[in-house]
């Protein structure tokens, strides 16, 4: 009975000093993130923040390599967005919540030997290391391929992990009003010197091309680049290989956007002409007075009023053939691109 005494009493004072550590470790935390949203790990703070116990909070630490020399063009982004989550979560989350999650950073040219502890050749990687993670076992991982780095893949991410919500305020961006502003400064400057003659305003093949071009715009994905801001291409870490089409249906590149917007305008090209041999083939005067402002005529050398004659109908089926290929080709593309980002889409056409 004696000796159990002053063992249970031991056993008090380590548990007694344990839990004051990780009340400092808690104000630890506290004091780094209450000037920056994140902490930036040397290999002191990352072994006594994030792999040694006692831990009662979750760590989003991310790996990456910011510096010029490192060619790594989307540690860059996947960094904004994720600064895009901690300010949110410093500045939206109850005060609970933030002493349950703080997000840190490993950069590589700041701590080499942390990527090394963790086997790590390739950046950027997100990981979630849990209040009762051991330093022996593998943190959780986010699949940037699959879901995306934009931040609110990230939220997401986190709020799977930590069961905390984390709403996502992003930055005001000015650009859009600065862009719009310019183009219409430039629209009204041009009606000012055409004031004299302003029948261009009633030319419907104009009002066509711009209307069509806006709607690629917009089916294109453009907004989403301009509210996200994305990468125009990413390299793969492994091959090396460049990629102008994201795998994930969370995010997308800017080459992207432009290649499915040229993909839909060449299949729009398709049904023009399809549409244009049936016009022509019908050679009723009129449809060949509405051909008077329709550039396709002049395009394949007939006049807008010329009267069809049986002998120029050879011309027409090969029109309609035309289409019908820019159709089944460049759909076809439009198809492979939909099934690279949703994998296991069953459907394909001409290419899988």
């Amino acid at each position: 009975m004696r000796t159990l005494v002053p063992l249970l009493l031991a056993l008090f004072a380590i548990c007694l000093a344990q839990q004051q550590t990780l009340d400092e470790k808690v104000q630890n935390l506290a004091d780094l993130t209450a000037r920056q949203s994140i902490v930036k790990f040397n290999m002191d703070k990352w072994k006594n923040l994030v792999r040694m116990q006692p831990r009662n909070y979750s760590m989003i630490v991310m790996f990456t390599a910011l510096s010029p020399g490192v060619n790594c063009p989307i540690c860059k982004p996947a960094y904004d967005e994720f600064m895009i989550v901690a300010n949110s979560h410093r500045y939206t989350s109850s005060e609970s919540d933030r002493k349950k999650v703080f997000f840190g950073v490993v950069d590589y040219e700041d701590a080499p030997q942390i990527f090394q502890q963790m086997n790590l050749n390739t950046a950027p990687i997100l990981y979630h290391f849990g209040a009762k993670l051991s330093a022996k076992k593998k943190p959780e991982q986010m699949d940037f391929q699959r879901q995306g780095f934009d931040a609110d893949a990230i939220g997401r991410f986190v709020q799977d992990q930590t069961e905390v919500h984390i709403r996502v305020i992003r930055p005001p961006n000015y650009t859009a009003p600065v862009v719009i502003a310019l183009f219409v400064s430039l629209l009204l400057g041009m009606l000012y010197v055409k004031r004299n003659s302003l029948d261009f305003l009633f030319n419907r093949t104009m009002w066509g091309f711009v209307c069509m071009a806006i709607t690629f715009i917009f089916m294109s994905g453009q907004m989403w680049n301009h509210i996200r801001g994305p990468p125009f291409m990413i390299t793969n870490p492994n091959t090396k290989e460049p990629s102008f089409i994201h795998g994930s249906t969370q995010f997308q590149l800017i080459a992207e956007t432009y290649i499915v917007g040229i993909l839909y305008a060449l299949v729009a090209v398709g049904f023009i002409c399809v549409n244009e041999a049936a016009d022509q083939a019908n050679g009723k005067d009129k449809r060949n007075q509405q051909k008077k402002a329709n550039p396709l005529s002049s395009l394949f050398s007939i006049p807008a009023n010329t009267q069809i004659s049986p002998t120029m109908l050879p011309n027409f089926p090969a029109l309609a053939i035309v289409g019908l290929v820019f159709i089944c080709v460049f759909f076809s593309f439009l198809l492979s691109v939909f099934r690279s980002k949703y994998r296991g889409y069953p459907y394909s056409f001409l290419f899988s």
